[in-house]
């Protein structure tokens, strides 16, 4: 990974400095060398300007592949670029499932041309797989699948694959569906090669294969696929009936858009947000999250500011007080973090969720037991105060308690809500904890110590 990485940054170097020297030979000579993904990758890692040069660049054998593996916003500015010829040449090599991700970016006057200059066949392809939900099987799926009957012999079998000369990517297994379409199981091809050819069908297929219903999220999938170690699996839709299959390396990009989804929404970000996006746009919508923000921390001072006499008398609360705060922080965002991944892999439902409550109200006592020692001592040799010690042993236990709780309470309320944990939960996790913890190291100030 890390000679991988290396190798791509030297060559984003090269191709940076080329374009800046406006040595074009040697950009080509660097682009033969790359698959679509790497080239989606260069250009996602380029400023606006020499995105648009490299992009003009890129063979146009290889247009389409690139521009499903750019992020929708990047996607756009290329397609901004585009004239229609272009757009349509990009679009034409594409299968129906890869045409129809890129179908809802492209210029309504170009995709109702493109619908236009199809046949019947492509068209209603095309348009079944647009019917279904953005992320669900049915958008996924291939319909390349091969369905053979369960009542042939192996023999007929190879015969039929000898006359098709090739089968599709990633197909290690052959659909069985009975006279009706239905699915019934599948035949692993390593079967079909290794057993007698006059065996039937029925005698080596999988029968208990479990299937993919069509408006199964893309999300759970995944985890299916990761769960079971599949490289393909069978759709059907409501009646059983084969719609198709979805194979692994589709999974691949699923999981990777789920990993960077829950990475930028942590950080209250787009998972489409474009680098390299001009300033206007990338500010205002940073600036959303950033005025969130800005009220929670207003509500914190206002907690504060009830305690302003207090303060007044006392000034190491003021010196203190934010390290309650913090360590409340810390100790929440541990929770949070565990609990948004095991919402993503589908670990925590209501039947578990009261025991990890319990856990993690369990971890808090221990560390806050723990922590509230070791800064009371601190306390008391910093400011001479056995008083003072003791408070903030006491506030930082309670803010770390609350913290527990608030970092598995938030992200399953958050999501019976229908708002992403991910992208909300560490705002209002900062609240809870900045809140509780000054209520707590200055309510108890005031009560004792004045």
């Amino acid at each position: 990974m890390k000679d991988s990485t290396k190798t791509l940054e030297h060559r984003l170097s090269r191709i940076h400095t080329a374009l800046r020297k406006e040595q074009f030979d040697e950009v080509d000579e660097i682009m033969a060398g790359l698959e679509a993904a790497e080239i989606a990758l260069m250009l996602e890692s380029l400023p606006p300007v020499e995105r648009i040069t490299l992009w003009e660049r890129v063979p146009v054998e290889v247009d389409g592949e690139v521009l499903l593996h750019v992020h929708d916003e990047v996607r756009s500015t290329l397609i901004d670029d585009m004239d229609p010829a272009e757009i349509k040449a990009a679009a034409a090599g594409l299968d129906t499932t890869d045409l129809a991700e890129l179908f809802d970016d492209l210029p309504q006057l170009v995709a109702e041309d493109m619908l236009r200059s199809m046949d019947e066949l492509q068209r209603q392809r095309l348009e079944e797989t647009l019917a279904f939900e953005e992320d669900s099987a049915g958008r996924l799926m291939r319909t390349d699948s091969i369905g053979v009957r369960a009542d042939v012999s192996l023999e007929t079998v190879q015969r039929f694959l000898r006359w098709k000369e090739s089968v599709p990517d990633n197909t290690d297994a052959l659909m069985v569906v009975d006279r009706n379409g239905l699915f019934v199981g599948t035949l692993p091809l390593a079967r079909l090669v290794s057993h007698p050819p006059e065996m039937a069908v029925a005698d080596l297929m999988d029968g208990d294969v479990k299937s993919i219903a069509m408006d199964m999220p893309t999300r759970e999938v995944a985890t299916l696929f990761q769960t079971h170690d599949l490289v393909s699996a069978p759709v059907v839709d409501v009646n059983g009936m084969l719609l198709g299959r979805i194979v692994i390396d589709d999974i691949v990009d699923v999981i990777r858009d789920n990993s960077e989804q829950a990475l930028m929404n942590m950080a209250g970000l787009d998972e489409e947000e474009d680098l390299f996006a001009p300033v206007l746009p990338s500010a205002k919508r940073r600036a959303v999250w950033l005025g969130i923000n800005l009220i929670t921390a207003f509500l914190a001072a206002w907690v504060i500011g009830r305690f302003e006499a207090v303060l007044d008398q006392i000034v190491a609360l003021a010196v203190l007080m934010p390290i309650v705060a913090s360590m409340g922080g810390i100790a929440g965002s541990q929770t949070l973090t565990l609990a948004i991944r095991g919402l993503a892999l589908g670990q925590i439902s209501q039947t578990n969720s009261n025991w990890l409550m319990r856990k993690e109200i369990g971890i808090a006592a221990l560390n806050g037991v723990g922590w509230s020692l070791v800064v009371a001592v601190l306390a008391v040799l910093w400011f001479g105060s056995i008083g003072i010690g003791l408070i903030i042993a006491a506030a930082l236990v309670i803010n770390m308690l609350a913290a527990g709780v608030a970092g598995i309470a938030i992200p399953l309320v958050l999501k019976r809500m229908g708002i992403d944990p991910a992208l909300s939960g560490s705002v209002v996790l900062t609240t809870v904890t900045d809140v509780v913890g000054f209520m707590a190291f200055l309510g108890l100030a005031t009560i004792f110590l004045l």
